[in-house]
């Protein structure tokens, strides 16, 4: 039987790291409270959906599925990406079903309404009756397509499905004003430089591993063979009164730059102070993003929702030029998917885990775990604003 949601107690949650639990088996297994934490943690937040590489061209469009709502990712005739719920307004039909060119406008495959790429309702024939286009009662400019509320950041596509959300650069302040050194254009290496990793996991675990260096020697020996746990600090940003922030991740004091066999290197992004020659930082943007700050390649990870114990993890991988080496970028696209696939065992382990009746959501090291005790906090805080507590 599903677990009422207003029944879960996350006081716990919510102490001090030294005294706190981990969210409880519910928020793992338990397809009602998925439900409720995507209305309160997704819905309502500045969620990751996309890059604006998979639509690189003006027209293109491109159908993707969020929480199974049915999305539209499009570049207009302007060249501004926007985000639509990808329905007719008249039937409610799927408009694109495959990734294409819009060329003209996007048309309904059912009766043939037609929209432009603004999301404009701009043809609906015989909707008066054969021959007659036009009704009284069918006003087009009430009748456009649904927009999703979207930001670009970093060329990472964010929506806000409830439209309840401060401001993207509002909420995010803090990372953006920590990470201001990294204003510089970047560049998706383009299909070499981009993979999905299918988990068996609920997304929130993909967070919790990824925000802590503490697995480091055992999960990834080869990476702590130079950056080493005791190379590596915490960022925390809680949730503020204010609601900005919310945020927290790992930083190394030893960055590895990669080096081709023939001495190739990467461009450095430009601007950057002496902290980046040899530090690098990793931080998860809440709810669902995954970060990389480097010298000179920087990297997202979309985590997408699709199950309480599934989760698709989207990796896109940028560079300081449009123009690098094809066989570097090769090498470092199969080293990082090498080292992201060391973790699957590890989240996947932890979801069957959450199988263990009684288990009481785990406890935190006081010293190594306060990035990922910030991230069930803030879950807590946004389950309780919804529950009124």
């Amino acid at each position: 039987m599903a677990q009422n949601q207003t029944a879960i107690d996350l006081s716990s949650v919510r102490r001090p790291v030294s005294t706190a639990n981990g969210l409880p088996n519910a928020h793992y297994t338990d397809p009602d409270v998925f439900k409720s934490e995507s209305r309160a943690v997704l819905h309502a937040s500045w969620a990751g959906l996309a890059v604006g590489a998979d639509v690189p061209e003006n027209g293109d469009a491109k159908p993707l599925e969020f929480l199974g709502i049915p999305l539209l990712l499009l570049r207009d005739k302007d060249g501004d990406v926007r985000v639509f719920q990808n329905i007719c307004r008249h039937r409610g039909m799927i408009l694109v079903d495959t990734p294409r060119r819009i060329e003209g406008a996007i048309r309904c495959p059912y009766h043939s309404w037609c929209y432009s790429t603004k999301g404009t309702l701009v043809s609906t024939p015989h909707v008066g009756g054969p021959g007659h286009n036009t009704h009284d009662a069918i006003v087009k400019e009430d009748l456009g397509l649904i927009e999703v509320r979207s930001h670009i950041w970093r060329d990472l596509v964010f929506i806000n499905l409830d439209g309840t959300a401060d401001g993207f650069e509002v909420v995010n302040a803090d990372l953006i004003a920590r990470w201001h050194e990294h204003t510089a254009p970047i560049y998706h290496g383009g299909a070499d430089s981009t993979f999905a990793l299918d988990v068996a996991c609920n997304w929130k675990l993909a967070v919790e591993n990824y925000a802590e260096s503490y697995h480091l020697p055992w999960i990834h020996p080869g990476l702590n063979s130079y950056s080493r746990l005791e190379d590596h600090y915490h960022i925390e940003q809680p949730i503020s009164s204010s609601g900005t922030g919310a945020f927290s991740g790992q930083g190394t004091l030893v960055y590895r730059q990669l080096t081709g066999d023939d001495g190739a290197i990467f461009p450095d992004f430009a601007g950057l102070s002496d902290k980046w020659d040899e530090g690098a930082e990793y931080i998860c943007l809440y709810p669902n993003v995954l970060l990389a700050a480097q010298r000179e390649h920087a990297y997202a990870i979309l985590l997408e929702p699709t199950a309480t114990n599934h989760t698709i993890e989207h990796v896109h991988i940028y560079y300081a030029s449009p123009d690098t080496d094809a066989a570097l970028r090769a090498t470092n696209t199969a080293q990082w998917k090498d080292i992201f696939k060391e973790d699957i065992g590890v989240v996947e382990g932890m979801q069957k885990g959450r199988a263990a009746i009684g288990f009481d959501g785990g406890r935190f090291s006081p010293v190594m775990d306060s990035p990922t005790h910030c991230f069930h906090d803030w879950v807590a805080a946004k389950m309780g604003a919804i529950a009124g507590t």
